[in-house]
C-alpha cells in the first residue's frame, strides 16, 4: 500500500525500485527482530547492501523510513459486508487489528511517540496505520444504517472511533491484542445503544451462522 511516507520525490536520476524494495525489506527485518530502538540508517544500509546517503536521498529520517516500510507490508483493508450487521461489526474489529498483527506492538508505541509531536509525521502515522481501517469500517457502518439496523441519528463518527479505540488502546498501551470474547462483549455494549433492534440483529446473526454451518457440512459430505 502506498503512503505519503513512501512517496518521497527526488530530482535527477530515476529511483531504483529494486533498491527501494531492498531498503524497505531490510527495515522490516530490523523492526521485527530488534524493534524501533534497533533501527538505524547504518543497520538498514548494511542489510540492503547500500549506503546511508542512498537511504537519506529517499527518506529524511528514521520515522519516515519506518512508516514507509510498514506501509509496504500492509494490505488495503476490505470493508466487511456479509449482510449481517452484528457479523460485520465483529469482523470490523479484525480490520482494525490487521495492522497491529503485522507489526510488533512496541514498534508502534515507539514510532507513535516519535511522530506525536511532528504534525506531518503524525498525519503520516494516521494515514498509514489508522485511516485505511477506519475508512473500511465506516463503509460497513454506513451499510448498517442503510439496512435500517442502526439509528440514523446516532453519532456514527463516535461509534466508529469507539470500535477502533477498543483495538488501539490495548495494542498501544496494554501491550496485547483484544480477545475475541472481549470484542464480542464490546460490540454488544455498543450496539445495544446504537441498534434499532439489537435482539433482531442477534437472531439474524445466529441464522446466518446456522446457514453457513449447514452449507459447510453439505460440502464436506457431498464434495
Amino acid at each position: 500500500m502506498s503512503t505519503p511516507s513512501s512517496r518521497t520525490v527526488t530530482s535527477g536520476r530515476p529511483r531504483d525500485a529494486q533498491l527501494d524494495r531492498a531498503i524497505l525489506t531490510a527495515t522490516l527485518a530490523i523492526l521485527d527482530e530488534s524493534g524501533y530502538q534497533g533501527l538505524s540508517f547504518e543497520a538498514v544500509a548494511r542489510g540492503a547492501g547500500t549506503s546511508r546517503p542512498a537511504i537519506y536521498r529517499r527518506w529524511p529520517g528514521r520515522a519516515h523510513l519506518a512508516l514507509a516500510a510498514i506501509g509496504s507490508r500492509l494490505e488495503t483493508p476490505t470493508s466487511p459486508d456479509t449482510g449481517c450487521t452484528l457479523c460485520d461489526l465483529d469482523e470490523s474489529i479484525s480490520v482494525f487489528l490487521a495492522a497491529y498483527r503485522r507489526i510488533r506492538p512496541d514498534v508502534l508505541v515507539a514510532l507513535l511517540a516519535e511522530c506525536a509531536t511532528d504534525h506531518d509525521l503524525r498525519n503520516q502515522y494516521l494515514e498509514t496505520l489508522i485511516e485505511p481501517a477506519r475508512g473500511a469500517v465506516a463503509r460497513t457502518i454506513d451499510r448498517a444504517v442503510a439496512r435500517g439496523n442502526l439509528h440514523p441519528d446516532a453519532d456514527l463518527e463516535i461509534l466508529l472511533d469507539m470500535v477502533g479505540a477498543l483495538v488501539h488502546y490495548l495494542a498501544l498501551f496494554g501491550d496485547r491484542h483484544i480477545t475475541d470474547t472481549e470484542a464480542e462483549h464490546a460490540v454488544e455494549m455498543l450496539l445495544r445503544g446504537a441498534a434499532v433492534d439489537y435482539e433482531a440483529l442477534v437472531a439474524h446473526s445466529r441464522a446466518v451462522e446456522r446457514t453457513t454451518t449447514s452449507t459447510e457440512s453439505d460440502h464436506r459430505h457431498h464434495p
